[in-house]
Formats: structure tokens, C-alpha cells, sequence
């Protein structure tokens, strides 16, 4: 008798021991596609894409690779747009504030904080997003469908987890941070709030993921919007701070409280709504609980490839917490205020630099998950490939922006002597590296999406050991001063590029060498990118 298309399926499970263990799981409720008009003579599983190379199934039907490069990469661009408004909304209204040196520098302080709780999250997202891509990929709905339910629980899990340790070690990191008592007191009020709202942020990007692992990055565009509207609305109105000469109808006078709840219920008003959109189905894949019952395979699937990313990711937060004190202990050394803000500055506008290519970016990772889980590592690389040249394309332009007129994109953000003096050399410096830069997002992105979070890991982790921090400080001339529990002293700096070229050691030289290890960077991704490895990766 002929073997039917399902029990080929059934074959190929029995090959792969962790998919054939969570097939019967992901089954339960028949939602495996239905949708399989031919199959592949090679891989002998569903062709899910037509021959002008137009998706069949999923969110993405019907759309041609460079119609699906566009529908996924637009809304990621506004909506990273619209997360970086949350974080310019509270420090904005807590400078307004009675004590605003104080408060600002809870919330500059908290915002570190809140960084690294975000690479816990992200790391369940970036397991999420390559899973259910992978699964949609193949035509497993039902195992799709299991990872959705599984990276909700670890959500809440973990967010649970990290807003407890928030909680009791607020104080603790307060002290560590060296801020003054009244700042301290900011910090610790801010950062407690946040904490009961963890599990919210937690699913709210969580859910992210899965929606951009599922092809659909408009419903993240949306839920930014809201958590943005509730945001400003909430912390205006509970802050007491004047916004355009005009004071809360509310009567509210909080302060730095009032800023917090407004994040805190941003977070859970964005996380309501994405979770009613993953139980409508929207995404072609539908949140159930009965998916949400602990299932130990899917979620050593989603740790296995979380793991890395956070430990990459953690290692980037250690590097630039290292490039922040650089430029502490130069400004110190050199005896120039400000230096400090000029690099906060120049970080700010480059990041909106990049925002083009970070949207690219998660483009190539829904498309090579996508097409790696249909077997089509061909067309995977294609998509990679031409979503690195749109994204080389536009921050090319800005580049271009940032080396013609740095001076007046400057003074969009401050006329301060000192940093329309400092900041636009480092503009020029960054406009030079945007190519490489570029190249470097959307393959790592893409790696990523791919499930090859161990050779992202190593990458990043031996370009910012090995050649970041150590020509930041080669380059920068700053002296670095021991503790006095490690004996006291100075590991005095060679200072080498003025004793070779005569080049004066300051913040231009420590960008020259940031911008270089971009360039490097861009290096070892495309060599990984072409070697090929990343295609073959099992998820």
C-alpha cells in the first residue's frame, strides 16, 4: 500500500527523537496543516512554497520574497522606534521634576538595570522566534503551537524570578551604582514598581517573538502604540511634572512613582493585547492553555537555544559597562566635563542609525528559519543576502547624513558647548563604519533567526574580549586604577597612538577603536554567513 503523506511525516519524526516526542504533545487537537499538494522527491515533507517562490502557507501566503522582506521589516523599524519612546518618555518627565538631577539619574541608573533584565527576555524570544519559524517552515502547526504555550510559561516563570531578585537587591545595586542618597531613594522606588511588573514585560515580548517567528510584525507595531499612548497618558498624569506649560487634570503629584506606574502599566496594557491577538489565531498559529502545561522537551528546546544568546548578550553588556567607565576615568583624567554625556549622546543618535538595518534584520530571521524548516537553504541564504543589501542600502544614506552634517544633528539634541565640540567627530566616525555595520546586524540577526546562536556567541564574545575592550583601552590613554583590596596602584597606558602617530588620546580615539571592531565584526559574520555552517544547524 502507498504510504500516505502522513505517514511519511510519521517517518521522518521517528528520525528526529525530541520532534517525535513532542508530536504526539502538539497533535492533540489535529492542527498539523492539512495543505500538502505535493511533496519534496529530496526531503520527502510538504513543499510549502510555489514555484515563483510565492509562500503557500502561514501568515506570509502569498507573498514573493521581496513582498515579505518589506511586510516584515517596515513595522519593526516603527516599532523599535516606539520601545525607544518608553525610556525617552521617563527621563524627559523626570527632568522636569522638582529634583531632576537626582531623579534623572535614578532612571539613566535604572535603565542599565533594565537592559540587562531585558537580555533574559530576549534570550526566551530569540529560542521562540527560531522554533515556531522552524516549525511553520516544516507545516507543524501543532508544534508551533507547543512552543507559543511553552515560551508564555517560562515568560511569566522567569519574569516572576527576575522581579523578585529586582525587588530585594533594588537597594543593594543603588549602592554599587554610587549615587547620592535622594537619588538612591529615586532608584529604589522606580526599580521596585518595575519589579511587580516583570511577568507583563516579560510575556509582552515574549509574545514578540513568537509573533515575528510566525511572519507577522505589525501586531508588535500595534501593541507598541499602546503601550506607548498608556505610557505617556499614565506617567504624565500621575507625575505632576508640566508638559507644554500644561499639568496633569488628574491632580496627581507622585514623581518618580508616578513615571513608574506609567511603564508598569504600559507593560501589562501591551501584554493584554498581544495576548488576546496570539488566542485569536491571527498569526496562523493560536494560543491555548492547554499548551501552557509545563512540557520539559519544548522547553530544554528553548533554553538550549536561549542560553546562548543571553551569555552573548551578557558578555556585550559586561564590554560596555567596561566602555562606560573608560570614558568615566578619561574625562577624570583629562580633567573635561561632559564627556560622559557626549558619549551617551553620539550612542543615541547611532542608534537610530541602525534602526533600519535592526528591522532588515528581523526580516532575514523569520525568512531563513522560515526557509531553512522547508528545506530550502538556497532560498534562505538568497533572502539573508538581499535583506543585507537593503539594510547596507539605507543606513549607507545615513551615513552619508552622519559625515556631511553632524554638527546640525547635534544641535537637534543639545547646544552645550562641549558636546557640539565632541560629538560631531564621533558622528563622522560612525558614518564612515555604517556599511560594515549594516552587514553585521541583519547576518546576526539572521544567524539568529536561524537557530546558530553558539557560533553568535563565540563571535561576539571573541570580538569584544579580543578586540574591543583591549583597543578601547590601547587607543583611549586611560590609566586604570587598581582597588586598594588588590594592593592600590595604576596600570598606567602606553598610550601608543601618540607616542607612534602623535594622535592625542580622548573620546574620538576610544570611537576610532569602537568603530573598528564593527568593521571587524562585519568581518567574522560574513565569513561565517558564506562558510555556510549556520544553514545546517539543528534546532
Amino acid at each position: 500500500m502507498a504510504e500516505t503523506p502522513r505517514d511519511i511525516e510519521q517517518s521522518e519524526l521517528d528520525t528526529h527523537p525530541i520532534e517525535a516526542c513532542e508530536t504526539p504533545y502538539a497533535d492533540s487537537d489535529q492542527e498539523e496543516l492539512t495543505v500538502v499538494p505535493t511533496m519534496s522527491p529530496v526531503a520527502m515533507q510538504p513543499v510549502l512554497i510555489a514555484d515563483d517562490g510565492r509562500f503557500k502557507t502561514g501568515k506570509l501566503k502569498g507573498l514573493t520574497m521581496g513582498s515579505a522582506i518589506f511586510v516584515l521589516a517596515w513595522p519593526v523599524i516603527l516599532e523599535s522606534m516606539l520601545n525607544s519612546t518608553v525610556g525617552l518618555v521617563d527621563t524627559k518627565l523626570s527632568a522636569g521634576l522638582e529634583q531632576g538631577e537626582a531623579a534623572t539619574d535614578a532612571i539613566g541608573g535604572a535603565s542599565y538595570i533594565m537592559w540587562l533584565i531585558g537580555l533574559v527576555i530576549m534570550a526566551i524570544g530569540v529560542g521562540a522566534t527560531a522554533l515556531i519559524a522552524r516549525s511553520i517552515g516544516k507545516g507543524r502547526v501543532g508544534v508551533a503551537n507547543a512552543v507559543l504555550g511553552q515560551a508564555v510559561t517560562l515568560a511569566v516563570a522567569s519574569g516572576a524570578t527576575i522581579g523578585l531578585i529586582v525587588w530585594l537587591l533594588s537597594g543593594s545595586v543603588a549602592l554599587l551604582l554610587n549615587m547620592t542618597p535622594e537619588a538612591s531613594s529615586f532608584f529604589s522606588d522606580y526599580m521596585r514598581i518595575i519589579a511587580i511588573g516583570t511577568p507583563a514585560t516579560s510575556v509582552l515580548f515574549a509574545l514578540i517573538a513568537c509573533s515575528r517567528g510566525a511572519g507577522d510584525s505589525v501586531s508588535p507595531l500595534v501593541v507598541m502604540v499602546v503601550r506607548n499612548v498608556v505610557n505617556i497618558i499614565i506617567s504624565w498624569g500621575a507625575s505632576g511634572v508640566e508638559v507644554f506649560g500644561m499639568r496633569s487634570p488628574l491632580g496627581l503629584d507622585l514623581g518618580v512613582t508616578g513615571i513608574a506606574l506609567g511603564t508598569v502599566l504600559g507593560d501589562l496594557a501591551g501584554a493584554w493585547f498581544i495576548w488576546r491577538v496570539a488566542r485569536t489565531g491571527r498569526w496562523g498559529i493560536r494560543l491555548k492553555a492547554i499548551r501552557m502545561k509545563p512540557h520539559m522537551l519544548t522547553i530544554v528546546r528553548l533554553v538550549r537555544l536561549g542560553v546562548p544568546n543571553f551569555l552573548e548578550t551578557f558578555g556585550m553588556w559586561i564590554g560596555n559597562f567596561f566602555i562606560i567607565s573608560f570614558v568615566g576615568l578619561l574625562s577624570t583624567q583629562l580633567g573635561t566635563e561632559g564627556l560622559l554625556g557626549a558619549h551617551i549622546i553620539g550612542i543615541r543618535i547611532e542608534a537610530f542609525s541602525f534602526m533600519p538595518g535592526f528591522g532588515v534584520g528581523m526580516a532575514a530571521a523569520t525568512l531563513a528559519g522560515q526557509y531553512l524548516g522547508m528545506g530550502r537553504a538556497d532560498l534562505a541564504k538568497k533572502a539573508v543576502w538581499r535583506c543585507a543589501l537593503i539594510a547596507v542600502a539605507f543606513m549607507g544614506l545615513f551615513g552619508v547624513l552622519l559625515i556631511l552634517i553632524p554638527r546640525q544633528i547635534t544641535a537637534m539634541l543639545s547646544t552645550q558647548p562641549i558636546h557640539l565640540a565632541e560629538v560631531p567627530p564621533l558622528l563622522i566616525i560612525c558614518g564612515v563604519v555604517q556599511v560594515p555595520f549594516a552587514l553585521s546586524i541583519v547576518l546576526r540577526a539572521a544567524m539568529r533567526g536561524a537557530g546558530d546562536v553558539k557560533a553568535v556567541m563565540a563571535l561576539t564574545w571573541f570580538s569584544t574580549y579580543a578586540v574591543r575592550l583591549p583597543l578601547a583601552y590601547l587607543v583611549s590613554g586611560v590609566d586604570i586604577p587598581i582597588p586598594e583590596w588588590l594592593g592600590g596602584g595604576m596600570i598606567m597606558n602606553p598610550d601608543l597612538p601618540s607616542r607612534w602617530f602623535g594622535l592625542e588620546p580622548g573620546l574620538t580615539m576610544l570611537w576610532i577603536a569602537l568603530c573598528s571592531e564593527m568593521a571587524l565584526r562585519a568581518v567574522l559574520f560574513s565569513t561565517r554567513f558564506f562558510q555556510g555552517g549556520w544553514s545546517r544547524v539543528k534546532v
